[in-house]
C-alpha cells in the first residue's frame, strides 16, 4: 500500500494526471541536449531510488533496447515513482518482451499512474496480446485508465483483422455509456480510425451509426465534434450526407 501516493481510489481524469502525459515526440527538435545513454543505463541499477527514476524518466527521452530488460525490471520496484517512469519508458521503448510483464503490472499494481502508464505502453506495443487488457480496462477501470485505454485500442488498427473487430462492441458501449466525455472523445477517435481499414460490412456499419448516434445525441459539444471528425474523415458517404443534412438545418 502506498498511502498518499496510492491513487488506485481517484477517478477523474485532471486526478490522474501526470508530470509524464505530455510527452514529446523522440525525434521532437529540441535544444535541451538528451541524457547520455550509457550512464543512464548504469543508474538504471543505482541502490539509490532517485537515481533508478531519474534514468527510467530519461529512457521516456531517449531510444535505446538495451535499457528494455532493466526498465522491465524496474516494473516491479518498490517505489511508484520509479514504476510509473518505467512504464512509460517502455511505451517509447516498445518491445515484445514486455507486453507480458506490463500486463502483470498493470493487473497487480495499487498505483494508478502505474496503471495508466501501463496501458499507454501496451497501446504502443501494437501486439495482440494487449488486446484483452486494452478491452478490460476500457471497461473496468478508472476513467484516467480508460481513457489511455480507448485511444491505445486504436493501435489495434495496425493488426489483423481479427484484432480490429474484437475492439469495435467495447468502444461503441463505451462511447454511448462512459460517464467521462474525454472517454467517449477517445472511443469516437479510436472507432473512426479502425474503420479506416475495415470493408463495409455489418460491424462497419455499426461502429459508424455509433458515431453518427454520438454526433446527433451527445450531451457534451466536443464529443460530437470529435464524433464527426471521425466521420468525416472515414469518409462514409452515409454519413457525409446527414451531417451535410443537418447542417442544412442548422444543427450545431
Amino acid at each position: 500500500m502506498y498511502s498518499n501516493e496510492d491513487l488506485s481510489v481517484l477517478d477523474t481524469v485532471d486526478d490522474l494526471e501526470s508530470p509524464l502525459d505530455q510527452l514529446e515526440p523522440v525525434d521532437a527538435d529540441s535544444e535541451v541536449p538528451k541524457p547520455d545513454p550509457d550512464e543512464m543505463l548504469a543508474m538504471l541499477t543505482s541502490r539509490e531510488t532517485p537515481k533508478r527514476m531519474l534514468a527510467a524518466r530519461a529512457f521516456c527521452e531517449i531510444q535505446d533496447e538495451r535499457a528494455i530488460p532493466e526498465l522491465i525490471k524496474l516494473l516491479t520496484d518498490v517505489c511508484p515513482l520509479v514504476r510509473v517512469s518505467a512504464a512509460y519508458a517502455l511505451g517509447r521503448n516498445p518491445s515484445q518482451m514486455a507486453v507480458e510483464p506490463l500486463i502483470e503490472q498493470l493487473n497487480r499494481d495499487f498505483n494508478g499512474y502505474v496503471r495508466k502508464g501501463a496501458i499507454w505502453a501496451l497501446g504502443n506495443c501494437r501486439d495482440q496480446r494487449a488486446l484483452p487488457s486494452l478491452i478490460d480496462a476500457l471497461k473496468n477501470e478508472i476513467s484516467a485508465v480508460r481513457l489511455w485505454a480507448a485511444s491505445s485500442l486504436a493501435q489495434m488498427a495496425e493488426l489483423e483483422y481479427e484484432q480490429i473487430v474484437a475492439s469495435i462492441p467495447t468502444l461503441i458501449i463505451a462511447l454511448k455509456q462512459d460517464p467521462v466525455a474525454a472517454v467517449r472523445s477517445n472511443c469516437a477517435w479510436s472507432l473512426g480510425q479502425l474503420c479506416r481499414e475495415m470493408p463495409c460490412n455489418a460491424i462497419y456499419a455499426g461502429a459508424v451509426d455509433a458515431l453518427i448516434e454520438a454526433f446527433v445525441e451527445d450531451e457534451e459539444l466536443g464529443v460530437r465534434e470529435d464524433a464527426k471528425c471521425a466521420l468525416l474523415k472515414l469518409g462514409d458517404t452515409r454519413a457525409l450526407e446527414l451531417i451535410e443534412t443537418l447542417e442544412l438545418e442548422g444543427f450545431v
